[in-house]
């Protein structure tokens, strides 16, 4: 009886041991490949619970700390393995057309649905920042200027604010006769922008140069270049028939605001708010110097030009995270500058040139002056010979050779001898 229990205790340890030792398998063959099939017969049958078999049950992996590696073997007994992590969506080919149709369709929508036409040249812009954040930025940022220059700005009785203010007046009245509006339709009267103000609108005086021929001889033959990208949109603009976008205009209430400051600078906010520095006014003494000015910063806020430089310094980053990817980041940024940004920049000024030189003809002045102008701040700035490809405007002679050129001209020249002759031309722009 001693012997049978002997013989049973060492008959289990056996079974035990063969049961839980750990057992390693090919990993292309199956288990069953491997262990001979005689193997079962050698044991004797009173090994209850063991079978040959039990191999494949699982699979020990020893660098998983006992973790189980789950496969299925196909027909052709090859394993395949479950991928360790989710499978990425953009993998699936499914997933990836709908993606690319969906925001294909996104950017067409927002890109086509945003587009606006451009007064005059009838150059097509993508202007994403809406015309009330456009106009609030210009209002906030007037607000911040008159914060910063407390102490500074002329009161509106000081001969230079009437003087400013008036001639930026009739600027504002060319506008209004170039888009052939109604006053009371688009703004409300000129106003100076310094708390201190006490004068009423109708009662200015103060002394200012006739307006007229500057005295300036600039012929169109000196200086010809090609503006044919102007032609160009003008053209197609007459066989789509859009029309220009005025609308961010539309209620705007003008104000002028002269800082005693020497800085030779000018500028039109978004929302009629025009600022001009004395520094400007010491370099340009005529009228219709001043006049020229204040035309090309009307005539970018007339073309939306800071809300589309916001738009195209979106556009701009988005390109260079993906240049970021493939070269150098600043290698990525001076291609984005020489290329893209500066171009686009130049172009704008430009367009604010041609449109100034409209607004200045249609508001008295001799639009032959506007050449000799901005050469004359080409040099005041420090004009350079690579300025026209390394600035974000292009240098005072090229400007000058540009507007001197005969179609520009040409037309404003035109619009001036009318109203020379007592006849007001509507709808130039």
């Amino acid at each position: 009886m001693a012997y049978f229990r002997s013989a049973k205790l060492a008959v289990n340890t056996l079974r035990r041991s063969f049961s839980s030792g750990p057992i390693f398998r090919s990993p292309i063959r199956d288990s069953s490949s491997t262990i001979p099939q005689n193997l079962g017969s050698s044991i004797p049958s009173n090994f209850s619970g063991f079978s040959p078999y039990s191999y494949n049950n699982h699979c020990y992996d020893p660098f998983l700390s006992g973790a189980k590696r789950f496969y299925y073997v196909d027909r052709y007994r090859v394993q395949h393995f479950r991928r360790r992590s989710p499978q990425r969506w953009i993998q699936n080919p499914r997933n990836a057309l709908i993606v690319v149709l969906v925001g294909s369709g996104v950017l067409i929508t927002v890109y086509f649905g945003n587009l606006e036409t451009v007064p005059y040249t009838k150059r097509k812009h993508l202007v994403l920042l809406s015309k009330e954040m456009e106009k609030r930025m210009g209002e906030s940022q007037f607000e911040q200027l008159k914060a910063a220059y407390k102490g500074k700005i002329l009161p509106a009785v000081h001969p230079e604010s009437v003087r400013v203010r008036l001639i930026a007046k009739d600027i504002i009245d060319s506008l209004q006769r170039g888009l052939s509006v109604s006053h009371d339709q688009i703004w409300t009267d000129l106003e100076y922008g310094s708390p201190e103000s006490s004068l009423g609108h109708g009662t200015m005086t103060g002394p200012i140069t006739p307006k007229g021929d500057s005295g300036v001889n600039w012929s169109g033959e000196d200086e010809i270049l090609d503006d044919g990208w102007v032609e160009k949109s003008r053209k197609k603009n007459q066989e789509t028939g859009s029309q220009p976008a005025t609308s961010h205009l539309a209620g705007l209430n003008w104000e002028v605001l002269v800082i005693k400051e020497p800085v030779v600078n000018a500028m039109c906010l978004p929302g009629g708010k025009i600022v001009v520095f004395t520094g400007l006014l010491e370099h340009f003494r005529s009228d219709p110097e001043i006049a020229t000015i204040i035309g090309h910063e009307v005539g970018h806020a007339v073309a939306r030009h800071i809300a589309e430089s916001i738009t195209k310094n979106l556009w701009f980053a988005i390109l260079q995270l993906i240049l970021y990817q493939f070269i150098m980041p600043d290698l990525a940024n001076t291609m984005s500058a020489l290329l893209l940004r500066l171009p686009f920049s130049r172009r704008m000024e430009l367009e604010a040139d041609y449109i100034g030189l409209l607004l200045l003809a249609s508001a008295g002045y001799d639009p032959r002056v506007a050449p000799k102008v901005f050469e004359k701040l080409g040099k005041v700035a420090g004009d350079s010979a690579m300025q026209d490809y390394l600035s974000t405007h292009p240098s005072g002679r090229k400007r000058a050779q540009l507007l001197a050129q005969a179609q520009v001209m040409e037309e404003a020249l035109v619009i001036y001898r009318e109203v020379s002759a007592g006849r007001g031309v509507e709808g130039f722009l």
